[in-house]
């Protein structure tokens, strides 16, 4: 039976939410588990002291070029892979139900004025259904994440240059290197056998909560990064902030 406290790396999946518990301080012992909202992640046992996930947290009410600033922040240490940080649009898109009225709110309230690719309104249920159970007192031990920043600390601070998948298809080559990287973690080899119907998880999913999981426990030491350093707050009060 592991021993905690325990840290959790969640990833949003088509299944639900993927996610990788281990104890603070022994990754070898890591566990997946598939839940199929986020609330059961909330109410997960044993209780994870620090829940990383990789959605974004804190919707400012107007966006500025390149989306908020933790987006353009987190970028900046990407290189090649910069473009897997999305340009979060304005709460008032993300809460919109149908795509031309996501448009025309991300049209008003972006400056310059951008639409919404259909890909960044295909993960908004996701964001809402995370908006909705999120306080400020909730954002104390559930943090908004990357896997690419993740990636790159875990590096080195040197961003990967495969990416894991090519044409919407996993790649062997760039799921290799972040295997090789969390191994060397301390992760075991098997956590990445993935356990569920394709259609419900992929090893990409797998691969970015266990690396979530890492940055959660450099959270609970204090050792990660914030990116910006100083980060808005949104109308509820919200930290618009993504951690390495």
């Amino acid at each position: 039976m592991m021993a905690g406290p325990f840290v959790a790396g969640v990833d949003g999946c088509p299944g639900g939410w993927l996610m990788v518990l281990r104890p603070l301080d022994d990754p070898s012992v890591a566990e997946v588990r598939l839940l199929r909202a986020f609330a059961d992640v909330l109410a997960v046992e044993p209780k994870p002291a620090m829940i990383a996930v990789d959605i974004p947290i804190g919707l400012p009410e107007r966006i500025g070029a390149g989306g908020r600033a933790a987006d353009v922040a987190a970028r900046k240490v990407l290189g090649a892979r910069q473009s897997s940080v999305f340009s979060v649009p304005s709460r008032s898109a993300v809460m919109a139900l149908d795509y031309p009225t996501a448009c025309a709110r991300s049209l008003a309230t972006s400056e310059p004025q951008r639409r919404i690719s259909k890909q960044a309104f295909n993960i908004f249920p996701k964001i809402r259904e995370v908006d909705a159970l999120m306080t400020p007192e909730v954002q104390a031990y559930v943090r908004e994440v990357h896997p690419e920043v993740a990636f790159a600390a875990l590096n080195g601070w040197c961003p990967l240059e495969l990416p894991k998948k090519v044409k919407s298809q996993p790649h062997a080559p760039g799921l290799a290197s972040r295997r090789a990287l969390l191994a060397r973690a301390g992760y075991r080899d098997g956590l990445f056998e993935v356990p569920f119907r394709r259609k419900d998880a992929g090893p990409d999913d797998v691969l970015d909560a266990a690396v979530n999981s890492w940055t959660a426990a450099r959270l609970l030491r204090g050792e990660a990064r914030c990116f910006p350093e100083q980060p808005l707050v949104d109308a509820r009060g919200l930290r618009c902030e993504i951690w390495g």
